[in-house]
């Protein structure tokens, strides 16, 4: 599992003008789901990502999470993490999980979100998305289960 993670001011999710989730200080956090992934990564890869201290002091050292400053998170899945460009120029994605695989771990990442005590909105799995993020910082990191 691999995830995108943007601290932000605000950010959004509108499908076909509709706008489906929003938040206000928090985390953009970007999923996709590879072959092989399990629960055991999802709910690890949430709990990482509910406790990473990327949120400032007042001394401007990161010495909080989410958690700490009650920020929120939408979580947007995206298959495309895994697309694998190092031969030709159209990217492969057979390392990414069929939907039928990856849209309840999707859900299982945001449930265990939801049970650490944040507040979490997100895109529809397979739709083509709008989202506007306003990135605080820039702060954006990339995270792995892969060793």
């Amino acid at each position: 599992m691999r995830a995108v993670v943007q601290r932000v001011r605000e950010a959004s999710v509108t499908i076909e003008g509709e706008r489906v989730g929003e938040i206000g200080k928090g985390l953009v956090i970007l999923l996709g789901v590879a072959q092989g992934d399990s629960e055991r990564e999802a709910r690890y890869l949430a709990e990482k990502i509910a406790h990473l201290r990327i949120f400032a002091d007042e001394e401007g050292k990161f010495n909080f999470s989410a958690l700490d400053v009650g920020a929120q998170a939408l979580v947007v899945s995206q298959f495309t993490l895994y697309g694998d460009v190092r031969k030709g120029r159209r990217p492969s994605f057979i390392s990414a999980a069929p939907p039928e695989v990856a849209e309840p771990l999707v859900e299982r990442f945001i449930d265990s979100l939801r049970a650490v005590g944040l507040q979490v909105e997100s895109g529809r799995f397979g739709a083509m998305m709008l989202v506007n993020i306003a990135n605080d910082g820039p702060v954006t990191l990339i995270l792995d289960t892969e060793a």
